[in-house]
């Protein structure tokens, strides 16, 4: 799945006044490419995630999904698009905390309207990928942070999505765990041939960006490839 914006821009009105959290953003996304976004707080990294996401509206500019341009689609369209091709990874974790590990990772197949022995199954195989297969009743104020950081992964890959976006994966982590994490995350986009767009501080996620763009005040100010 390639992604493309152009001239991408979101304003928020806080009154009178207005902010300018992405500023004509134009960035290109390949198939299975690993694509780092960096730069500090308040820079526009989240902002930019949730409109290429599609959990957010430009106030201006475009954003294609293999040639589709998004921003003419209907809500149940975009929405479709999130639920079957995107999997998104948040800082916070966002799990359900009245659901075992195995429910949160069920949930997105559920909402998907798969058959209850499919998403059993499938949540089942995905912890186990995670190394949490012993923790699959265990609901989250049971779990580390590390390991519910584990349990967003599964979910985020519930509808084998082609397409993982993460907000600083690792900004909760201790420096094992997120090295851990890292690893777990980018093996599994290789192996499966997932494209994954990230927003971090952490020098060891760029270090496995195939891409790296540098944002401030809303503005790519760089775009860089590893070699």
């Amino acid at each position: 799945m390639k992604i493309k914006t152009v001239d991408l821009t979101r304003i928020y009105k806080m009154g009178s006044s207005e902010i300018v959290a992405v500023n004509k953003v134009s960035i290109e996304v390949n198939e299975n490419q690993i694509v780092a976004i960096v730069g500090p707080t308040g820079s526009g990294k989240t902002t930019l995630l949730n409109l290429i996401g599609l959990n957010d509206y430009p106030t201006s500019g475009k954003i294609f999904i293999d040639s589709i341009d998004t921003t003419l689609l209907p809500a149940s369209e975009r929405r479709k698009i999130r639920l079957f091709h995107i999997g998104f990874i948040f800082q916070s974790f966002n799990l359900l905390p009245t659901l075992t590990a195995l429910e949160n990772v069920e949930l997105p197949m559920a909402l998907a309207g798969k058959p209850e022995e499919e998403q059993k199954k499938r949540a089942s195989e995905l912890l186990e990928t995670v190394g949490l297969s012993d923790r699959a009743y265990h609901r989250p104020k049971e779990l580390s942070t590390g390991e519910m950081q584990r349990v967003a992964i599964a979910r985020a890959l519930a509808n084998n999505p082609k397409v993982i976006i993460a907000d600083e994966p690792t900004g909760e982590l201790d420096s094992k765990t997120a090295k851990e994490i890292i690893s777990l995350l980018f093996n599994i986009s290789k192996n499966e041939r997932k494209t994954v767009i990230a927003a971090t501080h952490d020098e060891k996620i760029v270090n496995f960006a195939d891409v790296i763009y540098t944002i401030y005040d809303g503005k790519i100010k760089l775009k860089m490839k590893n070699l």
